[in-house]
């Protein structure tokens, strides 16, 4: 693998609506098994990421949530480097330090929503919302221990498979404080099909994992669900 060269990571703010913060979103977009080219602000797999991230600011601001987005060194995970591993976590650290003591949730997207379930274990973060997440059986689930954890994956996906994120689902629904997943239908991989759907969950799981607004509506009904009816919800 080539040398990083001169990658760094980049976290964009989208700031609360002028009040002091209360939580902050942190936003990872997604990207590819290997790969050293350097994530660009025009590289789709991070374009993607960047209406999730508006719509959840347009539900939190007023009610203090400011959102980060972060864009990695490199598009690869990279085993063993786990590149964007390291990214998330220096990101947590930068938050912790300019917020200290404020609650964070994050929102990640096929590699993204890996990173976002590996790094949830920070002493910050109160939740987790992956989709499509790219889940292999060897990953742990440990580091969701005591957190909210939401996933959502399109039947259509055929780039990580909905079948992986049932059945991480199944082995994480035990350490998790609380644990629910969806089916989306009529939707692939790249989230385009149906994006109210994916931004109103990401919104509604922010503003309230966050704890900024009282649990309702579609997430209070999927946490009420036994499992394993919770690890197949329909959207």
């Amino acid at each position: 693998m080539k040398s990083l060269g001169e990658g760094r990571p980049s976290l964009s703010t989208l700031s609360s609506s002028g009040s002091r913060p209360r939580a902050v979103a942190l936003v990872l977009h997604g990207g590819a098994e290997y790969g050293a080219d350097v994530v660009r602000p025009w590289r789709l797999a991070y374009l993607r990421m960047v209406p999730v991230a508006q719509a959840i600011r347009s539900a939190g601001a007023r009610h203090g949530l400011e959102v980060r987005l972060l864009r990695n060194r490199v598009r690869g995970w990279n085993e063993p480097h786990r590149h964007p591993v390291e990214d998330a976590r220096w990101a947590l650290r930068t938050i912790r330090a300019e917020r200290p003591g404020l609650p964070v949730v994050l929102v990640g997207h096929s590699m993204g929503g890996r990173v976002a379930l590996q790094v949830c274990d920070d002493e910050a973060v109160r939740g987790v919302c992956a989709f499509a997440p790219w889940t292999p059986e060897s990953d742990p689930v440990e580091p969701v221990t005591g957190r909210t954890v939401v996933i959502a994956h399109g039947v259509l996906d055929r780039v990580t498979g909905p079948g992986d994120s049932y059945r991480y689902a199944e082995r994480a629904d035990a350490h998790a404080e609380r644990l629910a997943r969806f089916d989306v239908a009529a939707e692939s991989h790249a989230l385009l099909r149906r994006p109210a759907v994916w931004n109103r969950l990401a919104a509604e799981f922010a503003v309230q994992t966050a704890r900024l607004l009282p649990e309702r509506g579609l997430l209070a009904r999927a946490f009420a669900q036994q499992a394993p009816l919770r690890w197949r919800l329909t959207l």
